[in-house]
């Protein structure tokens, strides 16, 4: 039965990343407002639901290594192995935005976090207002600053759908990545209870993988449709709507108390150690180009940090 889960869980994520890309897209192409920016709004709030009601659930039934792994692990995962995928099936052109606002965002965000619960091992309510304040502010300057200085030529076969059909693919492709969300979950813990293993290695390894399998479609569909633009904004937002929607909610709605120092002593430092890594990859040996030489680094990365938890 868990095994099933799995595999019908999958199939759901990966129609919902199709359904969620097509109203993305359109909601671009109706509101002119470049792809990059909807990736980073409409597309990560919904890829980034399953990381949400995940962690809130936890935090709530007293979980919290749980909570915290889930999101730390989700963001290594989102570059270490979603990117890392993706640019191996095709190389990317990054963008501007992702030296000048993207990364800078996504790297204050995580040195935030680190600051918050490095010390005394708990996120408190009004490090989670602040948290989320943060995204308020970072989503208003997308939208009135970013809106005017990208400007993308769409492929001459994208049509502008009726705005029904683009509100209904949004809900349909959110609620099927909830869903395919919550019965991968449901398998995955089910299998890993039985070889007890840990809270917190859970967190960071099936469950946060089982999260960020939605990025990982949205993403791989982007790539395989041409929607590059959208394909990284996705990543690089999952990551910061992870630690600023999905902590700042979470601690909000109740305290995050770490358990499990192995989170602040190893876990986190991974989590830095990727999202830093990103920039150089950039740059180095292809400027604003990331190709499957990348990929290959990103993914040996992450296989590394699998081995390190299971070991």
């Amino acid at each position: 039965m868990n095994l099933l889960f799995i595999v019908v869980g999958l199939v759901i994520l990966i129609l919902g990343g199709n359904w969620l890309l097509k109203a993305a897209v359109g909601f671009s192409l109706r509101l002119e407002i470049p792809k990059i920016v909807i990736g980073m709004t409409v597309v990560s709030f919904a890829t980034s639901a399953p990381e949400l009601i995940v962690s809130v659930k936890s935090a709530l039934d007293g979980y919290a290594d749980l909570a915290l792994g889930n999101v730390i692990g989700s963001n290594i995962a989102n570059l270490g192995l979603v990117l890392a995928i993706t640019i191996l099936i095709s190389t990317i052109s990054v963008e501007k935005s992702f030296y000048k606002t993207d990364w800078p965002v996504m790297m204050l965000s995580s040195l935030l976090l680190y600051g918050f619960i490095a010390f005394d091992g708990v996120l408190v309510r009004y490090e989670g207002i602040i948290l989320f304040l943060m995204l308020v502010v970072f989503l208003f300057y997308l939208l009135k600053f970013q809106k005017p200085a990208v400007i993308e030529d769409l492929p001459d076969d994208n049509e502008e759908l009726p705005l029904y059909k683009d509100v209904l693919f949004l809900v349909i492709g959110g609620v099927a990545l909830w869903g395919g969300s919550e019965l991968l979950i449901d398998g995955a813990v089910g299998l890993a209870t039985k070889f007890n293993v840990s809270e917190r290695v859970i967190g960071v390894t099936i469950v946060s993988v089982g999260t960020s399998i939605p990025e990982l479609a949205a993403s791989v569909i982007a790539i395989l449709k041409k929607e590059k633009a959208i394909s990284l904004g996705n990543l690089i937002g999952s990551n910061v709507f992870n630690i600023l929607a999905v902590l700042g909610i979470t601690s909000i709605i109740t305290p995050v108390t770490v358990k499990d120092q192995g989170l602040l002593t190893s876990d986190i430092y991974w989590m830095l150690g990727v999202s830093l890594l990103v920039l150089p990859l950039v740059f180095a040996p292809v400027k604003m180009k990331l190709s499957w030489k990348e990929g290959l680094i990103l993914i040996a990365l992450y296989g590394g940090f699998i081995y390190k938890m299971i070991a």
